[in-house]
């Protein structure tokens, strides 16, 4: 029996949004992540933005200080 995996909601876009807001480039970003000590490389955090990996949430704690935003932000239009 063949089973088909449904795409759950990712917040791909509100990663790159906030991101580019802040104007940082992946490499800066994931450097201050490492800094804060996550330890994300860019490879990884692009596949967060494309949706094709789940962002943990010690990371989102973590770009929420460095974007100075609320957690809706990362949530927006998700409903």
């Amino acid at each position: 029996m063949e089973q088909k995996l449904r795409r759950d909601l990712n917040m791909g876009d509100n990663l790159r949004r906030l991101r580019m807001e802040c104007d940082l480039s992946q490499e800066k970003l994931c450097a201050e992540l490492q800094r804060r000590g996550c330890d994300i490389g860019r490879t990884t955090y692009a596949k967060y933005e494309a949706g094709e990996l789940n962002i943990k949430i010690s990371v989102i704690v973590e770009l929420k200080k460095i974007y100075k935003c609320s957690y809706d932000e990362f949530f927006a239009g998700l409903e």
